[in-house]
């Protein structure tokens, strides 16, 4: 308890806000507006009154005071009002076994703390993991990097404790049954609290701010070294206590043999913490490099002076590592559970492991043979694809493995399985990420004919989106998708809904997603967009929108007018005139793949403007299944759009051509195809199912013990 208040001391010190010899110590959240030096930095127009004046008593009251600027976009989501407090408690509960351990080491009372700290060390890696994982949910439903995880710094920094926590309940365990590996365990405990402790400094006080797109961009000098002070006030007299006491803490000399449980649980918490240990280090490089500059006056090489630069290809960087650390730690959730503690006989393993890995190799090579799991990453090359096929077979053995121990070694008693039921849905998530992840597929490749010109700093591909004019029916693969029209907000003016229509081909299906987007946000240009998804048993379809004009200037009353021409006629409009020069038949090149099985005929068109530029557009004309479609093309500039519709018996060609009287109504969107996302977010429900388990039956233990004779 005297660590605990010590760190609610620490905490509340943060919201103190008065000033001790000239510093000021934390930000009172209570302080009045006209007490705080708003009025005396804030431009006039924003509180629209003379910040020289008095200070009227009406002040907070429109017009004098204005609305303020809203919650961040992104963060106007259901998943923000759950995800914070959820991860906020697993971080908070976090401090629970590292009192415990920090008592320990100081009253030296080494092993007793273990008994009561267990519950509460699965009770914070449940709410922390199903925290983390709110978060992936939110990403995945708000942002539009078309995924629910980017290894972003805080991202990487919520998760680091959640790994070395998990490592510390898996020594433990190791402890309670053999009495080995305490002194990691202490360790373990020590670091999961130091490393949310390092979390908060790394994420509030804006030292990512350049590196992260979720990060404060700063909270002043006070928090900055406030922060510091805790880690130093908590974490220094932690391992002062740990070394000085590290020789008295029991340690059983006798090394664990290697048919023993204990053996492998240990190598796998060792992998957990050296993969947190990894992750930590890529993601603290702007620490690290701001270090180093501050210290640069010093320093004798001049390879130390200079900042270490972050990988070009950060998601890789670290899924070249993390796959392996999969790999590991899915063959030995399933291996582990066969084994007995302290020694195992070879005979009683095998007949024990045999069933479930033969289930495990003839469900990997269904996976494997009929998913069709061909990512290919020209980084990484197939070497890295092997080991994602290594890792999709591990990941089902997990999954198996679990399920049989729960009948072979557990008799089907579910009180009894928590560890077995996590390791089930850990083998799920991980399963989970491996197939959403490497069979994520592109719908939306552009076929529309319109090619909208991205940044040059932006991620997106021309190629990856299509354009879709509003009542144009477009192919994209299995799907004719049309943009019906928008609606605005009632409420938020700014943010639009658009009514994207979907129907199969075969004629079983046809549903509505409504991708919305903030335009204009805040004044700035361009939009930010907020993902729709169309879920199924197996897979998601996922789209967003990546381009669009402004709505309020979309208000085309334009119509199509059909010009009938041969090869080499002009057709005049507004801005200047057009010349078919060709038609040719089954174009393939960069815009265009048909073969010659196919029927479809493309129209090249130049066309001249006024001021001197030439376009050139390429409408087609097909025919798919007996019946005839087309693709229409546009000169964006000169708010001209042409269509191919029909040839005439005579070899001429029909044109449809509209000169909108506005900006044309369009989007351009990107769509995804997630297969099986559900296994993962059913991995996250069972994994945390079952720590709960574990965490009611440790406490039912404890209790028994107490009243027991």
């Amino acid at each position: 308890m005297t660590v605990i208040s010590f760190a609610q001391f620490c905490i509340a010190s943060m919201i103190v806000g008065v000033y001790l010899f000239g510093e000021k110590i934390g930000s009172n959240p209570f302080v009045l507006i006209r007490d705080s030096g708003f009025l005396d930095t804030t431009p006039i127009a924003h509180v629209g009154m003379d910040v020289n004046g008095p200070i009227r008593p009406d002040y907070l009251r429109l017009p004098f005071m204005q609305d303020g600027n809203d919650l961040n976009v992104l963060l106007q989501n259901y998943w923000m009002v759950i995800h914070p407090p959820v991860l906020f408690m697993g971080f908070a509960s976090t401090i629970v076994p590292f009192s415990f351990a920090f008592a320990g080491l100081w009253k030296k009372n080494f092993g007793e703390w273990t008994k009561p700290a267990l519950p509460w060390a699965l009770f914070s890696a449940a709410v922390l993991g199903v925290g983390i994982m709110m978060g992936a949910a939110w990403a995945y439903e708000s942002l539009s990097f078309g995924g629910y995880w980017a290894w972003d710094p805080v991202e990487n920094a919520s998760l680091v404790p959640w790994l070395i926590l998990i490592a510390g309940i898996h020594t433990l365990l190791i402890y309670k049954h053999t009495g080995h590996s305490l002194r990691t365990t202490h360790l373990f405990f020590i670091l999961s609290f130091g490393f949310v402790l390092y979390s908060t400094f790394l994420t509030r006080t804006g030292i990512l701010g350049d590196t992260s797109v979720h990060a404060f961009t700063g909270e002043g000098k006070s928090l900055f070294y406030h922060l510091q002070l805790f880690m130093g006030l908590s974490l220094i007299p932690a391992f002062v206590l740990y070394f000085i006491n590290y020789k008295d803490i029991p340690s059983i000399k006798q090394e664990e043999s290697g048919s023993s449980r204990e053996f492998w649980m240990f190598i796998g918490s060792l992998v957990f913490f050296l993969s947190a240990i990894v992750i930590i280090g890529k993601t603290s490089l702007p620490v690290l490099n701001k270090i180093m500059s501050s210290l640069s006056g010093f320093l004798p090489f001049k390879f130390l002076k200079q900042a270490i630069a972050p990988p070009e290809d950060p998601e890789f960087a670290y899924n070249q590592i993390q796959i392996f650390v999969a790999i590991i730690i899915a063959v030995l959730t399933g291996l582990t559970q066969y084994l007995k503690y302290k020694n195992t006989s070879s005979k009683f393993f095998w007949k024990q492991v045999l069933v479930p890995l033969i289930l495990s190799a003839v469900a990997a090579t269904l996976v494997l043979a009929f998913g069709d799991v061909t990512y290919y990453h020209p980084r990484g090359g197939y070497g890295f694809l092997a080991a994602i096929w290594m890792g999709i077979a591990c990941s089902v053995y997990a999954v198996v493995a679990n399920a049989a121990y729960i009948w072979i070694g557990l008799k089907g008693k579910l009180k009894l399985s928590g560890g077995s039921i996590a390791h089930v849905g850990f083998g799920l998530v991980l399963l989970g990420i491996l197939l959403s992840s490497s069979k994520k597929e592109i719908l939306s490749y552009n076929t529309s004919g319109i090619s909208i010109p991205f940044d040059a700093t932006s991620k997106e591909k021309t190629g990856e989106n299509l354009t879709l004019v509003k009542g144009v029916k477009n192919d994209m693969g299995r799907y004719w998708v049309t943009y019906e029209n928008d609606e605005q907000h009632p409420v938020k003016k700014e943010k639009w809904f658009f009514n994207i229509h979907f129907q199969r081909k075969d004629g079983k299906e046809e549903f509505m997603l409504r991708p919305s987007a903030y335009i204009k946000v805040k004044g700035n240009e361009g939009i930010q967009p907020e993902p729709d998804s169309r879920h199924y048993l197996d897979h998601d379809v996922f789209v967003y929108l990546t381009a669009l004009p402004a709505p309020e200037k979309n208000k085309d009353t334009a119509s199509f007018s059909p010009r009938t021409v041969s090869v080499g006629d002009t057709i005049f409009y507004t801005n200047g005139f057009m010349i078919v020069d060709r038609v040719m038949a089954n174009p393939s090149d960069e815009k265009y793949h048909y073969s010659r099985s196919d029927t479809a005929l493309v129209a090249n068109i130049t066309v001249f403007s006024k001021q001197g530029t030439r376009y050139h557009l390429r409408p087609v004309f097909y025919v798919k299944n007996n019946q005839a479609n087309y693709i229409l093309d546009t000169a964006l500039s000169q708010n001209l759009i042409v269509a191919f519709t029909q040839v005439t018996l005579d070899k001429k060609v029909v044109l449809q051509v509209k000169e909108s009287n506005s900006v044309m109504k369009y989007v351009t969107m990107k769509a995804y195809k997630f297969p099986f996302i559900n296994v993962l977010w059913l991995g996250i429900i069972i994994t945390a199912l079952g720590i709960l388990i574990s965490m009611v039956r440790r406490i039912q233990l404890n209790r028994s013990s107490k009243t027991g004779p």
